[in-house]
Protein backbone atom coordinates (compact mmCIF):
# COMPACT_ATOMS: atom_id res chain seq x y z
CA UNK A 1 0.00 0.00 0.00
CA UNK A 2 1.66 3.20 -1.06
CA UNK A 3 2.10 6.05 2.15
CA UNK A 4 0.29 9.23 1.38
CA UNK A 5 2.65 11.86 1.96
CA UNK A 6 0.90 15.13 1.15
CA UNK A 7 2.70 18.17 2.70
CA UNK A 8 -1.15 19.51 3.30
CA UNK A 9 -2.86 16.05 5.11
CA UNK A 10 0.38 16.12 6.76
CA UNK A 11 0.19 19.66 7.83
CA UNK A 12 -3.00 19.31 9.42
CA UNK A 13 -1.95 16.47 11.33
CA UNK A 14 0.46 18.25 13.58
CA UNK A 15 -1.54 21.45 14.03
CA UNK A 16 -4.70 20.55 14.77
CA UNK A 17 -5.65 19.34 18.56
CA UNK A 18 -1.52 19.15 18.76
CA UNK A 19 -0.18 20.27 22.11
CA UNK A 20 3.60 19.18 21.68
CA UNK A 21 5.74 17.93 19.39
CA UNK A 22 9.34 16.19 20.19
CA UNK A 23 11.78 16.70 17.59
CA UNK A 24 9.40 18.09 14.76
CA UNK A 25 11.99 18.10 12.15
CA UNK A 26 12.40 14.56 12.68
CA UNK A 27 8.95 13.37 12.43
CA UNK A 28 8.12 15.60 9.39
CA UNK A 29 11.04 13.71 8.10
CA UNK A 30 9.43 9.90 8.71
CA UNK A 31 5.86 11.44 7.40
CA UNK A 32 7.77 12.48 4.04
CA UNK A 33 9.83 9.36 3.27
CA UNK A 34 7.24 7.30 2.14
CA UNK A 35 7.74 4.47 4.03
CA UNK A 36 5.01 2.67 6.51
CA UNK A 37 5.86 3.90 10.12
CA UNK A 38 4.68 2.15 14.05
CA UNK A 39 2.51 4.94 15.72
CA UNK A 40 2.14 3.42 19.26
CA UNK A 41 -0.72 4.71 21.33
CA UNK A 42 -1.52 3.15 25.03
CA UNK A 43 -4.61 2.70 26.78
CA UNK A 44 -5.51 1.25 30.38
CA UNK A 45 -8.70 0.23 30.54
CA UNK A 46 -9.02 1.57 33.99
CA UNK A 47 -12.98 2.13 33.50
CA UNK A 48 -15.30 0.42 30.82
CA UNK A 49 -16.06 3.07 28.83
CA UNK A 50 -14.43 5.99 26.24
CA UNK A 51 -14.90 9.14 26.60
CA UNK A 52 -14.60 12.05 24.35
CA UNK A 53 -11.38 13.08 25.47
CA UNK A 54 -9.49 9.90 25.31
CA UNK A 55 -11.49 9.55 21.65
CA UNK A 56 -9.67 12.62 20.70
CA UNK A 57 -6.23 10.35 20.52
CA UNK A 58 -8.20 8.06 18.49
CA UNK A 59 -9.23 10.39 15.82
CA UNK A 60 -5.81 11.82 15.71
CA UNK A 61 -4.70 8.24 14.76
CA UNK A 62 -7.35 7.91 12.62
CA UNK A 63 -5.82 10.63 10.33
CA UNK A 64 -2.79 8.88 10.37
CA UNK A 65 -4.12 5.38 9.48
CA UNK A 66 -5.84 7.31 6.35
CA UNK A 67 -2.11 7.80 5.05
CA UNK A 68 -1.94 4.14 5.58
CA UNK A 69 0.80 3.78 8.32
CA UNK A 70 0.23 0.94 11.02
CA UNK A 71 -1.44 1.86 14.03
CA UNK A 72 -0.04 -0.29 17.18
CA UNK A 73 -2.78 0.02 19.73
CA UNK A 74 -1.46 -1.17 23.21
CA UNK A 75 -4.31 -2.29 25.86
CA UNK A 76 -2.44 -2.28 28.86
CA UNK A 77 -4.39 -4.82 30.60
CA UNK A 78 -0.92 -5.18 32.94
CA UNK A 79 -0.59 -1.26 33.39
CA UNK A 80 -3.57 -0.76 34.52
CA UNK A 81 -3.54 -2.76 37.30
CA UNK A 82 -0.76 -0.37 38.53
CA UNK A 83 -2.50 2.92 37.03
CA UNK A 84 -0.88 5.70 35.50
CA UNK A 85 -0.23 8.81 38.33
CA UNK A 86 -0.13 11.48 35.91
CA UNK A 87 -3.14 13.50 36.90
CA UNK A 88 -3.22 12.06 40.47
CA UNK A 89 -2.70 14.18 43.75
CA UNK A 90 -3.30 10.60 46.30
CA UNK A 91 -2.03 7.01 45.68
CA UNK A 92 -3.81 5.34 42.88
CA UNK A 93 -5.80 2.31 43.92
CA UNK A 94 -4.92 -0.86 42.36
CA UNK A 95 -7.21 -3.03 40.10
CA UNK A 96 -7.65 -6.45 40.54
CA UNK A 97 -7.07 -8.51 37.08
CA UNK A 98 -10.59 -9.13 37.39
CA UNK A 99 -11.96 -5.64 37.15
CA UNK A 100 -9.57 -4.80 34.13
CA UNK A 101 -10.60 -7.53 32.36
CA UNK A 102 -14.36 -6.44 32.96
CA UNK A 103 -13.53 -2.88 31.75
CA UNK A 104 -11.95 -3.46 29.00
CA UNK A 105 -14.60 -6.26 27.65
CA UNK A 106 -15.94 -3.46 24.72
CA UNK A 107 -12.76 -1.60 24.68
CA UNK A 108 -11.78 -2.90 21.10
CA UNK A 109 -15.99 -2.49 20.00
CA UNK A 110 -15.64 1.27 21.34
CA UNK A 111 -12.13 1.74 19.67
CA UNK A 112 -13.83 0.40 16.28
CA UNK A 113 -16.41 3.10 15.84
CA UNK A 114 -13.18 5.64 15.22
CA UNK A 115 -10.47 2.94 14.04
CA UNK A 116 -10.11 0.50 11.08
CA UNK A 117 -9.47 -2.13 13.37
CA UNK A 118 -8.89 -4.82 10.53
CA UNK A 119 -5.89 -2.75 9.62
CA UNK A 120 -4.81 -1.95 13.53
CA UNK A 121 -1.98 -4.18 15.02
CA UNK A 122 -3.39 -4.85 18.63
CA UNK A 123 -1.34 -6.20 21.58
CA UNK A 124 -1.78 -6.38 25.50
CA UNK A 125 0.99 -5.65 27.20
CA UNK A 126 0.91 -8.10 29.90
CA UNK A 127 2.07 -10.04 27.16
CA UNK A 128 5.34 -9.20 27.48
CA UNK A 129 5.62 -7.36 31.52
CA UNK A 130 3.76 -10.30 33.09
CA UNK A 131 7.50 -11.88 31.52
CA UNK A 132 10.21 -9.68 33.42
CA UNK A 133 12.08 -11.09 36.05
CA UNK A 134 12.86 -8.83 39.00
CA UNK A 135 16.50 -8.34 37.13
CA UNK A 136 14.76 -7.27 34.09
CA UNK A 137 12.93 -4.77 36.07
CA UNK A 138 16.15 -3.70 38.28
CA UNK A 139 18.36 -3.04 34.90
CA UNK A 140 15.40 -0.83 33.33
CA UNK A 141 15.58 0.94 36.78
CA UNK A 142 19.08 2.00 36.89
CA UNK A 143 19.18 4.12 34.28
CA UNK A 144 16.44 6.46 36.04
CA UNK A 145 17.02 8.53 39.07
CA UNK A 146 14.47 9.22 42.00
CA UNK A 147 14.58 12.39 41.14
CA UNK A 148 13.58 12.07 37.48
CA UNK A 149 10.53 10.55 39.11
CA UNK A 150 9.53 12.80 41.61
CA UNK A 151 10.74 16.47 39.28
CA UNK A 152 7.30 15.63 37.07
CA UNK A 153 4.68 17.68 38.60
CA UNK A 154 2.09 15.63 40.06
CA UNK A 155 4.68 13.93 42.48
CA UNK A 156 6.52 17.15 43.10
CA UNK A 157 3.29 18.40 44.37
CA UNK A 158 2.28 15.57 46.34
CA UNK A 159 6.18 15.73 47.82
CA UNK A 160 6.08 19.06 48.68
CA UNK A 161 2.77 18.70 50.46
CA UNK A 162 3.97 15.72 52.50
CA UNK A 163 1.26 13.30 50.40
CA UNK A 164 2.74 9.15 49.95
CA UNK A 165 3.77 8.57 46.52
CA UNK A 166 3.45 5.09 45.71
CA UNK A 167 6.82 3.14 44.49
CA UNK A 168 4.84 1.44 42.15
CA UNK A 169 3.79 4.61 40.90
CA UNK A 170 7.19 5.64 40.13
CA UNK A 171 7.30 2.47 38.27
CA UNK A 172 4.86 3.36 35.21
CA UNK A 173 6.37 5.54 33.14
CA UNK A 174 9.49 2.80 32.93
CA UNK A 175 6.88 0.09 31.96
CA UNK A 176 4.95 2.01 29.23
CA UNK A 177 8.13 3.02 28.12
CA UNK A 178 9.01 -0.58 27.87
CA UNK A 179 6.02 -1.07 25.87
CA UNK A 180 7.24 1.42 23.05
CA UNK A 181 10.69 -1.27 22.84
CA UNK A 182 8.63 -4.63 22.28
CA UNK A 183 6.77 -3.04 19.38
CA UNK A 184 9.90 -0.86 17.82
CA UNK A 185 7.88 2.43 17.91
CA UNK A 186 8.71 4.80 15.38
CA UNK A 187 6.39 7.69 17.16
CA UNK A 188 3.47 7.38 20.00
CA UNK A 189 0.61 9.48 20.96
CA UNK A 190 -0.50 10.60 23.92
CA UNK A 191 -2.58 13.41 26.05
CA UNK A 192 -0.50 16.55 26.78
CA UNK A 193 -0.64 14.73 30.40
CA UNK A 194 1.42 11.45 29.65
CA UNK A 195 4.70 13.98 28.05
CA UNK A 196 6.31 12.43 31.07
CA UNK A 197 5.93 8.59 30.07
CA UNK A 198 6.55 9.17 26.47
CA UNK A 199 9.78 11.18 26.89
CA UNK A 200 10.62 8.08 28.96
CA UNK A 201 9.69 5.83 26.04
CA UNK A 202 12.28 7.74 23.90
CA UNK A 203 15.21 7.13 26.47
CA UNK A 204 14.35 3.26 27.08
CA UNK A 205 14.37 2.92 23.03
CA UNK A 206 17.73 4.11 23.26
CA UNK A 207 19.59 2.15 25.81
CA UNK A 208 18.02 -1.19 23.96
CA UNK A 209 19.92 0.74 20.83
CA UNK A 210 16.35 1.57 19.20
CA UNK A 211 15.64 4.85 17.35
CA UNK A 212 13.90 7.23 19.62
CA UNK A 213 10.44 7.66 18.88
CA UNK A 214 8.88 11.23 17.82
CA UNK A 215 5.98 12.18 19.74
CA UNK A 216 2.43 13.79 19.61
CA UNK A 217 0.88 15.07 22.26
CA UNK A 218 -2.64 16.34 21.81
CA UNK A 219 -4.62 19.51 23.80
CA UNK A 220 -6.43 17.76 26.77
CA UNK A 221 -10.83 18.15 26.31
CA UNK A 222 -12.14 19.63 29.31
CA UNK A 223 -15.25 17.94 31.06
CA UNK A 224 -19.06 19.24 31.18
CA UNK A 225 -18.42 21.78 33.83
CA UNK A 226 -15.10 23.17 32.59
CA UNK A 227 -12.60 20.34 35.04
CA UNK A 228 -10.64 17.60 33.49
CA UNK A 229 -12.94 15.58 31.93
CA UNK A 230 -13.35 12.53 35.04
CA UNK A 231 -15.87 9.61 34.52
CA UNK A 232 -15.73 9.87 38.78
CA UNK A 233 -16.96 13.98 38.14
CA UNK A 234 -19.78 12.90 36.71
CA UNK A 235 -18.56 15.45 33.85
CA UNK A 236 -18.19 12.85 30.58
CA UNK A 237 -19.90 12.48 27.66
CA UNK A 238 -19.06 8.83 26.99
CA UNK A 239 -18.94 7.51 22.93
CA UNK A 240 -21.46 4.97 23.73
CA UNK A 241 -23.92 7.46 25.08
CA UNK A 242 -27.34 6.70 23.62
CA UNK A 243 -28.07 9.88 21.15
CA UNK A 244 -30.74 11.84 23.33
CA UNK A 245 -28.41 11.30 25.93
CA UNK A 246 -25.56 12.47 24.06
CA UNK A 247 -27.02 15.87 22.64
CA UNK A 248 -28.64 16.69 25.83
CA UNK A 249 -24.95 16.83 27.90
CA UNK A 250 -23.75 18.89 25.31
CA UNK A 251 -26.25 21.11 25.44
CA UNK A 252 -25.87 21.42 28.84
CA UNK A 253 -21.97 22.44 28.41
CA UNK A 254 -20.80 25.98 29.70
CA UNK A 255 -20.75 28.62 26.80
CA UNK A 256 -17.13 29.12 26.45
CA UNK A 257 -16.31 25.29 26.13
CA UNK A 258 -18.02 25.40 22.18
CA UNK A 259 -14.37 26.55 20.66
CA UNK A 260 -12.54 23.71 22.17
CA UNK A 261 -15.40 20.95 21.53
CA UNK A 262 -15.82 22.26 17.95
CA UNK A 263 -11.63 21.31 17.23
CA UNK A 264 -10.85 18.92 18.98
CA UNK A 265 -14.75 16.55 19.20
CA UNK A 266 -15.72 17.13 15.71
CA UNK A 267 -14.50 16.90 12.39
CA UNK A 268 -15.64 20.12 10.89
CA UNK A 269 -12.97 21.88 9.30
CA UNK A 270 -10.49 24.17 10.90
CA UNK A 271 -11.58 26.98 8.38
CA UNK A 272 -15.95 26.55 9.99
CA UNK A 273 -14.18 26.21 13.61
CA UNK A 274 -12.47 29.65 13.36
CA UNK A 275 -15.90 31.41 11.72
CA UNK A 276 -17.99 29.57 14.10
CA UNK A 277 -15.33 31.09 17.11
CA UNK A 278 -15.49 34.73 16.04
CA UNK A 279 -19.68 34.05 15.73
CA UNK A 280 -19.07 33.51 19.28
CA UNK A 281 -17.77 36.79 20.39
CA UNK A 282 -20.65 38.60 18.54
CA UNK A 283 -23.74 40.37 20.93
CA UNK A 284 -25.32 39.36 17.81
CA UNK A 285 -25.43 35.84 17.44
CA UNK A 286 -27.03 33.12 19.74
CA UNK A 287 -24.61 30.69 21.44
CA UNK A 288 -27.47 28.15 21.53
CA UNK A 289 -27.53 27.74 17.93
CA UNK A 290 -23.77 26.79 17.75
CA UNK A 291 -24.49 24.48 20.31
CA UNK A 292 -26.74 23.06 19.08
CA UNK A 293 -24.78 22.51 15.83
CA UNK A 294 -22.28 21.22 17.83
CA UNK A 295 -24.24 18.62 19.76
CA UNK A 296 -25.54 17.39 16.08
CA UNK A 297 -22.33 16.65 14.58
CA UNK A 298 -20.56 14.58 17.97
CA UNK A 299 -23.99 12.52 17.91
CA UNK A 300 -23.57 11.88 13.93
CA UNK A 301 -19.89 10.99 14.47
CA UNK A 302 -20.74 8.25 16.96
CA UNK A 303 -24.72 7.09 15.49
CA UNK A 304 -24.70 8.34 12.07
CA UNK A 305 -26.83 11.69 10.74
CA UNK A 306 -30.31 9.96 11.12
CA UNK A 307 -29.84 9.98 15.25
CA UNK A 308 -28.46 12.97 15.23
CA UNK A 309 -31.33 14.45 13.69
CA UNK A 310 -33.76 12.49 15.98
CA UNK A 311 -32.08 13.44 19.07
CA UNK A 312 -32.13 17.26 17.49
CA UNK A 313 -36.07 16.74 17.24
CA UNK A 314 -36.38 15.09 20.67
CA UNK A 315 -34.66 17.71 22.62
CA UNK A 316 -36.47 20.75 20.74
CA UNK A 317 -39.55 18.82 21.69
CA UNK A 318 -38.85 18.48 25.47
CA UNK A 319 -36.97 21.70 25.79
CA UNK A 320 -38.53 24.20 23.54
CA UNK A 321 -41.77 22.87 23.41
CA UNK A 322 -42.00 21.62 26.84
CA UNK A 323 -43.34 18.86 25.77
CA UNK A 324 -43.28 15.24 27.32
CA UNK A 325 -39.83 12.74 25.73
CA UNK A 326 -41.42 10.56 23.64
CA UNK A 327 -39.85 6.92 24.73
CA UNK A 328 -38.78 7.05 28.15
CA UNK A 329 -38.24 4.52 30.87
CA UNK A 330 -41.52 2.88 32.97
CA UNK A 331 -41.56 1.54 36.25
CA UNK A 332 -44.14 -0.73 38.42
CA UNK A 333 -44.34 0.72 41.90
CA UNK A 334 -46.00 -1.65 44.49
CA UNK A 335 -46.60 0.75 47.23
CA UNK A 336 -49.29 2.63 47.99
CA UNK A 337 -47.45 5.42 49.53
CA UNK A 338 -43.50 6.06 49.64
CA UNK A 339 -41.15 8.07 50.99
CA UNK A 340 -39.96 11.06 48.15
CA UNK A 341 -35.98 9.94 49.37
CA UNK A 342 -37.09 6.03 49.14
CA UNK A 343 -39.20 6.68 45.43
CA UNK A 344 -36.10 8.32 43.75
CA UNK A 345 -33.72 5.84 44.94
CA UNK A 346 -35.96 3.07 44.04
CA UNK A 347 -36.29 4.71 40.21
CA UNK A 348 -32.53 5.09 39.77
CA UNK A 349 -33.20 8.33 39.61
CA UNK A 350 -30.59 9.18 42.78
CA UNK A 351 -28.00 6.69 43.44
CA UNK A 352 -28.36 7.19 47.36
CA UNK A 353 -30.49 8.98 49.83
CA UNK A 354 -28.31 11.55 50.16
CA UNK A 355 -28.35 12.25 46.54
CA UNK A 356 -32.08 12.16 46.27
CA UNK A 357 -32.13 14.53 49.73
CA UNK A 358 -29.70 17.15 47.61
CA UNK A 359 -31.38 16.94 44.16
CA UNK A 360 -34.68 18.04 45.81
CA UNK A 361 -32.78 21.23 48.11
CA UNK A 362 -31.64 22.16 44.99
CA UNK A 363 -35.47 22.37 43.45
CA UNK A 364 -34.58 19.55 40.36
CA UNK A 365 -37.22 17.22 41.06
CA UNK A 366 -40.44 17.45 39.61
CA UNK A 367 -43.35 14.97 39.90
CA UNK A 368 -46.38 15.79 37.18
CA UNK A 369 -44.40 18.68 36.55
CA UNK A 370 -44.79 19.99 40.18
CA UNK A 371 -41.10 20.97 41.89
CA UNK A 372 -40.92 18.88 45.26
CA UNK A 373 -39.12 21.04 47.75
CA UNK A 374 -39.67 18.65 50.88
CA UNK A 375 -37.58 15.77 51.69
CA UNK A 376 -38.84 14.36 54.19
CA UNK A 377 -42.84 13.86 52.65
CA UNK A 378 -44.51 10.74 51.62
CA UNK A 379 -45.87 10.27 47.77
CA UNK A 380 -49.26 8.76 47.23
CA UNK A 381 -48.75 6.69 44.56
CA UNK A 382 -50.88 7.33 41.10
CA UNK A 383 -51.99 5.17 38.47
CA UNK A 384 -49.71 7.31 35.81
CA UNK A 385 -46.81 9.50 37.40
CA UNK A 386 -44.09 11.37 35.64
CA UNK A 387 -40.91 12.33 37.68
CA UNK A 388 -38.31 14.67 36.12
CA UNK A 389 -34.85 15.16 37.54
CA UNK A 390 -32.90 17.87 36.40
CA UNK A 391 -33.75 18.75 32.73
CA UNK A 392 -32.93 15.36 31.24
CA UNK A 393 -33.77 11.99 33.13
CA UNK A 394 -37.51 11.17 33.16
CA UNK A 395 -39.09 8.33 34.71
CA UNK A 396 -43.15 6.81 34.25
CA UNK A 397 -44.12 5.50 37.11
CA UNK A 398 -46.91 2.36 36.91
CA UNK A 399 -49.07 1.08 40.11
Amino acid sequence: MKINTSSKKIEKILTRGVEEIIEKESLIKKLKSGKSLRIKHGIDPTGPKIHLGRATQFWKLKTLQELEHKIVLIIGDFTAQIGDASDKQAIRQILSEKEVKENMKDYVKQIGKILDMKKVELHYNGKWLNKLTARDLLNLEMKFTAQQMIHRRNFKERWEQGKAIGIHELNYPILQGYDSVMVKADIETGGSDQLFNLKTGREIQQIFNQKPQDIITTKMLNGLDGRKMSTSWGNVINITDEPNQMYGKIMSMKDELMPEYFELATQISLTETEKIKKELKSKNFNPRDAKAKLAYEIVALYHGKPAAQKAEKEFNRIFKEKELPSEMPSIKITDKNINILDLLVKTKLASSKAEAKRLIEQKGVKIDDEIQEDWRKNILIKSVMIIQVGKRKFVKINQ
